[in-house]
């Protein structure tokens, strides 16, 4: 499987979409790790660097957006939703300003950065604000698609990204819509609900799972808000239990997002794969993922140990 980041992904789909002339980009002084520097060599009078000045780059793309541009604010997830926090919601989410956030260098997938670089509570911040759509495709191709929907889509949008190559397990046939998962695998014992990275690691968990003779539905949930409930609750009903899996903190990401809608609507056994209410720390996204037990082989003991 060819193995690209998702920030890849994002520019590359800068490069190929770059001719409307309502997009815009502005980057923090980081536009070579987001990969927007892509779009900045193709048309530079539509780019701009904001320098390290997050906040005053959030309130510019409020002011294009207002003005009928199609703004992309780009910079590093820890600082795209934490140090602005106060602009986005005033000036974008409030305002329900066509702004699109893009957070590149999310999770544990930063590695050697460690915890000042890895944002693990940015989905939480994001899914809060009314009028955010949050969104974190599983690869490559799939943040391809997924530029290529939030300019068609009117609102607020956080693009959630990683830094790290990662396989690619969606296909140029797939469809994607924004609030509707895809179901990459049917099973009829356990319920697999991935975003990002985690997607790629829950299939990979399936394989070993066949060996055990568990059946595992595995879900590619790209849009953490809004959620596909019509697909998390039919899925419960399906099978006798979901996991979720992420790369974020459990408190307020996918898992938090997945318990909200079984409890209203069909309360089932649920176990949440994640970062366990702590901060991340330097090393390998590998070795991390090992430690914070978030690896397939901790995705196939919560699916064993919730079939019997």
């Amino acid at each position: 499987m060819e193995q690209l980041a998702t920030r890849d992904g994002f520019g590359n789909a800068l490069t190929k979409l770059g001719e409307d002339k309502r997009i815009v980009v502005l980057d923090a002084d980081l536009s070579e790790s987001t990969r927007s520097k892509k779009f900045k060599d193709l048309y530079p009078d539509r780019f701009f660097n904001m320098g390290v000045s997050e906040q005053d780059m959030i309130g510019t793309a409020a002011g294009l957006a207002i003005s009928g541009k199609v703004p992309f604010a780009c910079t590093f997830a820890v600082f795209a939703t934490g140090r602005v926090y106060d602009q986005i919601r005033v000036s974008v989410a409030y305002s329900n300003a066509n702004v699109k956030i893009i957070g590149t260098h999310a999770g544990l997938l930063t590695g050697e950065d460690g915890a000042s670089h890895q944002a693990l509570e940015d989905v939480a911040l994001m899914r809060a604000l009314p009028n955010m759509t949050v969104i974190q495709p599983a690869d490559a191709l799939e943040a391809e698609k997924a530029v290529e929907a939030i300019i068609k889509h009117e609102g607020p949008v956080y693009l959630r990204l990683g830094r790290a190559k990662i396989p690619t397990i969606t296909s140029e046939n797939q469809e994607f819509e924004i609030g509707k998962g895809t179901v990459l695998k049917e099973g009829s014992d356990i319920t697999i609900i991935a975003s990002g990275i985690m997607v790629h690691k829950a299939l990979e968990a399936t394989e070993l799972l066949e060996q055990e003779n568990i059946k595992a539905k595995v879900i590619n949930i790209h849009t953490l808000k809004p959620i596909d409930k019509e697909l998390i609750i039919n899925s419960a009903k399906q099978t006798k239990a979901i996991i979720t899996v992420e790369d974020h903190s459990v408190i307020g990401g996918l898992g938090s997002a997945v318990a909200e809608v079984l409890s209203e609507n069909h309360p089932t056994k649920l176990k949440r794969i994640g970062v366990q209410d702590k901060f991340g720390e330097s090393g390998s996204s590998d070795e991390l993922y090992k430690k914070y037990n978030m690896d397939v082989e901790d995705i196939v003991k919560a699916a064993k140990e919730l079939n019997n």
